[in-house]
């Protein structure tokens, strides 16, 4: 391989220098995913990483290449959430002043554990571009030392040390696909694996609403893209790093996108079968190969499984719309009297029926309803369909008709 031989050797001396500041995470084989895919599925679990994500790899080997003076100084950096803790916890325990912008729409779980870690936080603009633009305006201002989020090459080099793990437990990978948003993650893990082994595919993948690496390669040049809308934002950047560009026209063996409901899909199915939090932008490799948009049918495959750092409301959403998409959970509507003992009879037979009550709620409000007559709406938790069905003819067998009711 030519031209990438002095970023393989940092990313040598990057696990030397890492020892015993990150996690050495696992690959874990899942059998729910080697199913669907008809391939042998491992996840590389970066989720569990300190930081709960890799991006404290490469900002803690940045900061270890700083001058006394650089340090000094202190470093700011600009991210939506990830590189924003592993740039904090990597200052702090190195007794460096951080400052990081965000923008301001970053997950509050992420805005709060970045000063749980010791920094300071900036919040500016939409998007990690308009937080990126800001950050370098404060550091030229201030004389602090930025660190770039992946447009580096001792952050590249800290992020490929997830290549040599890989590669220590499975040495016989065909497929590997990681996260793109800048490009580190997945330049430095090319870097650190295609150096022992050429066959070896990389895949980059991205959001569909935010694929500016795709762009890019399709382009044959550094392309942004605008109108950024994605459930991803630790992967939402406008416009990949030259460096990181550079690396993956040269590397990858292509860049693919996924749908936000394909994502989503992905993220409740770890959550229920493997009992694995992933935040929406750590899923999406493992999504490209759930959703065919990579082919691993028959080969040994890794999916970088990059962060965990999830917004719990967020996840909740996640997890309700999946159960009414699956038909676990159902909302039925009807009109009842509203009269003792009505309501009580209709949960005699719901309970009958052999389904849990989630939630009821009654409208006497609608003037289009008689005055003796009030809606309800239920939302329940079902085994399968056949208990709706149940439930429904149960209804009508003694004179309530309900429906099933979608908002």
């Amino acid at each position: 391989m030519s031209g990438f031989e002095e970023i393989f050797s940092k990313i040598k001396d990057a696990r030397n220098v890492l020892s015993g500041i990150i996690h050495v995470t696992r690959l874990d084989r899942s059998s729910t995913f080697s199913r669907i895919t008809e391939g042998d599925i491992y996840l590389k679990l970066e989720n569990l990483q300190k930081t709960g994500s890799f991006k404290v790899r490469g900002a803690a080997y940045a900061m270890s290449q700083l001058s006394e003076a650089e340090k000094k100084s202190g470093v700011i950096a600009a991210s939506a959430g990830n590189h924003a803790q592993g740039v904090a916890y990597a200052a702090t325990r190195l007794g460096i002043k951080s400052t990081i912008v965000m923008p301001v729409f970053s997950p509050i779980a992420k805005i709060q554990a970045t000063r749980g870690y010791g920094a300071d936080v900036v919040l500016h603009g939409a998007t990690f571009d308009d937080a990126l633009g800001h950050a370098l305006e404060t550091a030229e201002k201030t004389g602090a030392t930025f660190l770039h989020p992946f447009n580096d090459d001792d952050v590249i080099a800290g992020q490929g040390t997830i290549g040599l793990e890989i590669l220590d437990e499975l040495p016989d990978v065909e497929v590997v696909a990681i996260p793109v948003g800048g490009g580190g993650i997945s330049t430095g893990i090319a870097i650190a694996m295609k150096e022992q082994n050429p066959k070896i595919e990389i895949y980059g993948v991205e959001a569909a609403s935010a694929a500016s690496m795709h762009a890019s390669l399709t382009a044959g040049k550094v392309t942004t893209v605008t109108n950024l809308d994605t459930v991803c934002d630790g992967i939402a950047v406008k416009t990949v790093g030259e460096k990181t560009f550079r690396i993956a026209k040269e590397l990858l063996k292509g860049c693919v996108t996924v749908e936000e409901l394909e994502v989503t899909r992905t993220l409740f199915l770890l959550l229920e079968r493997a009992k694995i939090v992933v935040e929406p932008a750590g899923c999406v490799a493992l999504s490209a190969f759930q959703h065919g948009h990579i082919n691993v049918k028959g080969k040994k495959a890794v999916a970088v499984l990059s962060g965990g750092n999830i917004d719990m409301s967020f996840m909740a959403r996640v997890v309700e719309k999946e159960l009414y998409r699956l038909g676990r959970s159902v909302r039925l509507k009807g009109t009842i009297s509203d009269r003792i003992g009505t309501l009580n009879k209709v949960i005699e037979l719901v309970a009958e029926s052999g389904v849990s009550v989630i939630e009821l709620d009654q409208d006497r409000s609608d003037p289009d309803i008689a005055p003796n007559k009030t809606d309800l709406t239920m939302i329940l938790e079902v085994p399968d369909e056949r208990a709706v069905e149940k439930l429904l003819h149960l209804f009508e067998e003694h004179g309530f008709a309900f429906h099933r009711f979608e908002d």
